[in-house]
């Protein structure tokens, strides 16, 4: 009681408080990683386009980048932008060519591709 009486906050109030205090920086926290993920995302994706440029206008030539590589970047999973970035790095190799011709005959992709007038893809 004596503790209580000299305290001016109760325990009580201190530890609401506290746990405010940590979900307001869980929050921030996640919030940043939400930026730095959004950024990664982003880095991924250019990478990844750069590597798909490569591959269209070597395989297909006279072919409308901008439109042949937005189509096979939707249309590609995660996973494969990722692929693909890294090939941006260490070169277009085979594999790389067979990812981005699989994607390109990919049903939506295909349909993306046609819609924009590249059908020789």
């Amino acid at each position: 009681m004596i503790a209580q009486a000299l305290m001016p906050f109760s325990l009580d109030r201190l530890t609401r408080s506290a746990l405010r205090a940590l979900a307001l920086a869980a929050l921030l926290i996640l919030a940043g990683c939400g930026v730095v993920s959004e950024a990664t995302d982003d880095l991924a994706t250019r990478q990844a386009r750069a590597a798909v440029n490569q591959v269209v206008v070597n395989r297909f030539p006279g072919a409308d980048l901008r439109p042949a590589t937005n189509c096979i970047i939707d249309g590609a999973t995660a996973g494969e932008i990722l692929t693909l970035a890294g090939a941006s790095v260490t070169g277009v190799t085979q594999n790389t060519i067979n990812l981005v011709i699989n994607i390109a005959t990919r049903p939506e992709t295909a349909s993306c591709l046609a819609q924009n007038s590249l059908s020789q893809l």
